[in-house]
This record gives structure tokens, C-alpha cells and sequence, in this order.
């Protein structure tokens, strides 16, 4: 059972996090160990189990690009530890991006850092844009492996961002030393 039927929600890329607390506190008492501890070993060993897949499903559901990443999986476009190749394009943006951190990072300056991030958050949104109609109207009744398979271009990119932006801050946590 994968965790959207767990949760009895249809397949999206995007799930309203108010419903999935409400079922996962629901969940959560009803296959809780505590509850189960006369049962036999069988069903013990398998409450414990379903107990764990709400836990992880709950995990998932929480982060939009955990999400994003389950279901990719579970649509088989994306598999574990793929290296994705990505647009040229894309490449040559995060390779400026990337030689103008290497300058700041022989002399880290706020004000050169925020003008970087401020470009690189642009970037993140521009790459979402492309996709957020698919992303926010998902439905695995009507939604096309193309549509996916943009998405999976945008997870990449959207790895590649963060990872930046994860430098940026460890530059920003330099330059104020």
C-alpha cells in the first residue's frame, strides 16, 4: 500500500497538509502499539509496521519536494541515486552563478552575497513558474507522464539551487566573522 492509499488521499504532487495531520493523528491512535498489545505477535509485528509507514508517509507529506519525490518514484520516472542530465542551458546559469561565489568567496561581502542570492532566488522562482500549474493541479486521473517528467526536470534544478543557496549561507556565515 503506498502512502497516498494509506491515507486515503488521490495521488498529488501537492497534498493540503491540514488534511494529512488530521488523518495522521487519526492513523496515528489507531495503529498505535499501545493499543494492539494483545494481539498476537503477527498482528503486533504488523501494526508496528503500518505504524511506521504513517510515521514515514507523514514525513513525506510535510516536505513539498519529498512529495514531489515520492511520487516520481512511485510513477517509476525516477530512480534511486539517478544521475539526471540536465539542460545546457541551466548548466551554463549555475556555472556563472557558481564562478561569481568562487570571487565572493576570496573576499566574502554582504552586500555581493545578497545580490547573489537575490539571483539565484529569481532563478528558483522562474524554474517553479515553468511548473507550478502542474504541480499545484496534479491528478493522477488526468495528468500525463510529460507533465512529470517536467516536474523531474524541476526537482533537479530546484537540488542544484539549493545546494547554492546552502553555500551562499555558509559565506554570508563567514563574511560576519
Amino acid at each position: 500500500m503506498n502512502y497516498f492509499e494509506r491515507y486515503g488521499l488521490p495521488v498529488s504532487l501537492k497534498v493540503d497538509r491540514d488534511v494529512v495531520k488530521k488523518k495522521y493523528y487519526e492513523l496515528s491512535r489507531e495503529f498505535h502499539p499501545d493499543f494492539h498489545s494483545l494481539s498476537g505477535a503477527d498482528e503486533q509485528e504488523e501494526t508496528l509496521q503500518v505504524a511506521a509507514d504513517v510515521n514515514k508517509a507523514y514525513k513525506t507529506f510535510n516536505n513539498p519536494d519529498e512529495t514531489i519525490r515520492y511520487v516520481l518514484r512511485l510513477k517509476e520516472l525516477l530512480q534511486e541515486e539517478e544521475k539526471y542530465n540536465l539542460d545546457p542551458v541551466f548548466l551554463s546559469e549555475v556555472m556563472d552563478i557558481n564562478e561569481a561565489l568562487m570571487e565572493l568567496e576570496m573576499e566574502p561581502q554582504n552586500a555581493g552575497l545578497e545580490e547573489a542570492e537575490s539571483n539565484v532566488r529569481e532563478l528558483l522562482d522562474k524554474i517553479y513558474s515553468d511548473v507550478a500549474d502542474i504541480i499545484e493541479n496534479y491528478q493522477e486521473s488526468t495528468g500525463s507522464e510529460k507533465e512529470l517528467l517536467r516536474v523531474k526536470e524541476y526537482y533537479f534544478r530546484k537540488k542544484y539551487i539549493l545546494r547554492i543557496l546552502d553555500k551562499i549561507g555558509q559565506l554570508r556565515n563567514i563574511a560576519s566573522l
